[in-house]
C-alpha cells in the first residue's frame, strides 16, 4: 500500500551490517564481505521481506561503526538496521555506535553456511565462521548498554527466520510512518468520554505524529467547491464497484443522497492531500455545514490506506494507518472496528464489532453493498454507506490507550467468523469473532488492562509485528492469547506497571 500522501517517497531498506576486526587479514575480510553479501542478498530476495535489504560495507573499527549509525539516523530510506557478527568483532567497538543509533535495530545470530563440513573443518574454517560466540559479544554489548532491539537466530533460508525478520521489518515501515505522520481532526471528541482523550504532546514525542484539529467547516468550504462533473464521475465508478441499492441509482428517489456521499468524499480526500495528512477523525456531535455524517468517504479512504477513529479518536486513528503501512501488500485487510455487543450462548460465545458507518472494505472479499439509513445520532440527513461481512480467518484486535505516564497497547488474539445467522436488518458493516482463550477470559483481561472500545482489526499481521512495534515505540504491550489467565495477566499488569515507572527514572 502506497502512503496516501505521499506516493513518491522512495522505497525503503534496512541496511544490512557486518561486524569483524582487522586482524583476520584481507584475504579473510573478503571472504567475509562476500559471505555477508549473498546473506543480504537473499533476504532482500525472500517473499516475505517488505522493505529492499541494502548491504554496507563490512565494519571493523569504532569510528567507521559510529559513522555508519549516525548514517542511518539521517538516511530519510533507512527504517531500520540488520547486524550480524560474522566473526569475533570485540564488542567496546560498538559502544559510541549502539549510543548513537536511533532506528530499530534487528540482531541477526547466522552464519555463512546451514551445514557443517565435518569432514575438511580446519582452523581456517573455523576463524572464518565465528558468529557463535561474536554474536555472543555483541548481544552482551547491547544488553549491558540496555539497546532496544529484536534478536533472531537461525539461517536465512529458514522459513520461519526470514517471516520473523520481515515482520521486524514491517513494524519498523510503521514507526517509520509515526515519525512523519500528521492527522487531522475535524472537531473535537465526543463530549464526556474518557478513553479517546489523551496528550497529544506525549504521542508526539512518542511516536513522532502531529495531531491538531481544524474546524469541521473548514472541511465543509473545500466540499462546496467540488465540481459536479467530479461528483457524476465519482458516482459511476460506485456504480462499478458495489452492489448500489436501486433508490440511490440515478433515478432513484434517494439519489441525492449518494451525490452527497460522493461530494464528501471528494472534498476530504482534497483536504486530506492539500494538508499532507495521512489520519484524521470525525465527530457525529461536530458536523458543521455536513450534510451527513462521512460514512462511505470514510471507508473508502481506509480501505485506500488512511487511519481513522470515530468520536475524535485520535489514537485509534494513529494506531490504524501505523497498522494499514505495517500490512501493506498482505490479504485479509485492516479496519477501524468497535466491540458492540456480544452472543453469551455458553460454548458459542461471540463478539458482534462494527461502529455506525465506518468499517473498512478491505476486510472482505466479498462485494459490499452501497445503501442509505437512517441515523438516530448526529441530526443530519441519513448517510450513505457500504455493508458487508468480514470474511472469516485469524486476526488481532488491537487497541492504544494512554495511562497518563505511558502509552499501552492492548492486543487480543482472535478468528474472526461467520455469523450464526443472516443480519438482514443491521444497517452497517460489521465482523463477528471469537476472542481467544475465550470471551470471559478475554473481556475481563481486556478490562483490567484499561483497554479501549474503539480498536484496530487486522486479519493481515499477527501480535508479532506489534510486538516488534511496541519495542521499537518505546510502549507497553499487553497481549491475550490462548495461554492467557486473569490471575496470570492481573500479575503481569502490576510488573509492567512496577518496571515503567523504574524505568522512568533511571
Amino acid at each position: 500500500m502506497s502512503t496516501p500522501t505521499a506516493p513518491s517517497t522512495p522505497a525503503p531498506e534496512v541496511w544490512f551490517l557486518t561486524g569483524s576486526q582487522a586482524l583476520y587479514g584481507p584475504e579473510t575480510l573478503d571472504q567475509v564481505a562476500a559471505q555477508s553479501q549473498a546473506i543480504a542478498a537473499r533476504l532482500d530476495a525472500t517473499p516475505d521481506q517488505p522493505v529492499r535489504v541494502v548491504w554496507k560495507p563490512v565494519l571493523l573499527d569504532a569510528v567507521s561503526i559510529h559513522r555508519r549509525m549516525l548514517e542511518a539516523n539521517s538516511d530519510p530510506q533507512c527504517v531500520g538496521v540488520i547486524a550480524w557478527m560474522h566473526t569475533f568483532s570485540p564488542a567496546k567497538m560498538w559502544i559510541a555506535g549502539l549510543d548513537a543509533l536511533r532506528k530499530p535495530l534487528l540482531h541477526l545470530h547466522t552464519q555463512a553456511g546451514m551445514e557443517l563440513p565435518w569432514s575438511t573443518i580446519d582452523m581456517d574454517f573455523m576463524n572464518l565462521n565465528q558468529a557463535a560466540h561474536g554474536d555472543r559479544e555483541f548481544g552482551y554489548i547491547q544488553s549491558r548498554l540496555g539497546v532496544a532491539r529484536k534478536t533472531v537466530a537461525g539461517h536465512v533460508d529458514s522459513p520461519v527466520v526470514a517471516a520473523r525478520i520481515g515482520q521486524w521489518a514491517r513494524a519498523a515501515l510503521g514507526r517509520d510512518e509515526l515519525r512523519r505522520l500528521k492527522l487531522v481532526r475535524f472537531g473535537d471528541n465526543m463530549r464526556d468520554v474518557a478513553v479517546t482523550e489523551g496528550d497529544k504532546v506525549e504521542a508526539q514525542l512518542r511516536f513522532g505524529v502531529s495531531v491538531n484539529t481544524y474546524g469541521v467547516n473548514d472541511l465543509v468550504a473545500v466540499v462546496d467547491q467540488v465540481a459536479d462533473a467530479d461528483v457524476d464521475k465519482l458516482v459511476a465508478e460506485y456504480a462499478d464497484t458495489y452492489a448500489v441499492a436501486p433508490e440511490l441509482l440515478p433515478g432513484g428517489d434517494r439519489h441525492e443522497s449518494l451525490r452527497v456521499g460522493a461530494r464528501i468524499e471528494l472534498g476530504l480526500r482534497e483536504f486530506l492531500t492539500e494538508g499532507g495528512f495521512g489520519a484524521f477523525t470525525t465527530n457525529f456531535e461536530d458536523l458543521g455545514g455536513l450534510r451527513q455524517l462521512p460514512g462511505l468517504a470514510v471507508q473508502r479512504l481506509m480501505a485506500d490506506g488512511y487511519g481513522f477513529g470515530g468520536e475524535g479518536d485520535w489514537k485509534t486513528s494513529v494506531l490504524l494507518r501505523a497498522t494499514k503501512v505495517m500490512a501493506a501488500g498482505l490479504p485479509g485487510g485492516t479496519s477501524f472496528m468497535e466491540d458492540y455487543t456480544y452472543h453469551l450462548v455458553p460454548g458459542e460465545e461471540k463478539i458482534l464489532g462494527a461502529h455506525m458507518l465506518e468499517v473498512c472494505p478491505s476486510i472482505t472479499t466479498s462485494r459490499p453493498s452501497l445503501e442509505v439509513h437512517p441515523l438516530s445520532i448526529g441530526g443530519r440527513e441519513d448517510p450513505v454507506r457500504l455493508r458487508f461481512t468480514a470474511d472469516p480467518g485469524p486476526g488481532v484486535v488491537a487497541g492504544l490507550s494512554d495511562l497518563g505516564d505511558r502509552f499501552r497497547l492492548t492486543v487480543n488474539e482472535i478468528d474472526v467468523v461467520e455469523p450464526d445467522e443472516a443480519l438482514p436488518r443491521l444497517p452497517v458493516a460489521c465482523a463477528v469473532w471469537e476472542p481467544r482463550p475465550s470471551l470471559s477470559t478475554s473481556a475481563e483481561s481486556w478490562l483490567m488492562a484499561g483497554a479501549p472500545h474503539h480498536t484496530v482489526l487486522s486479519k493481515s499481521i499477527g501480535a508479532e509485528v506489534l510486538e516488534d512495534f511496541a519495542e521499537m515505540t518505546g510502549t507497553e504491550m499487553l497481549t491475550i492469547d490462548a495461554d492467557t489467565t486473569p490471575r496470570a495477566f492481573q500479575r503481569e499488569l502490576r510488573w509492567n506497571a512496577a518496571y515503567h515507572r523504574l524505568a522512568q527514572g533511571i
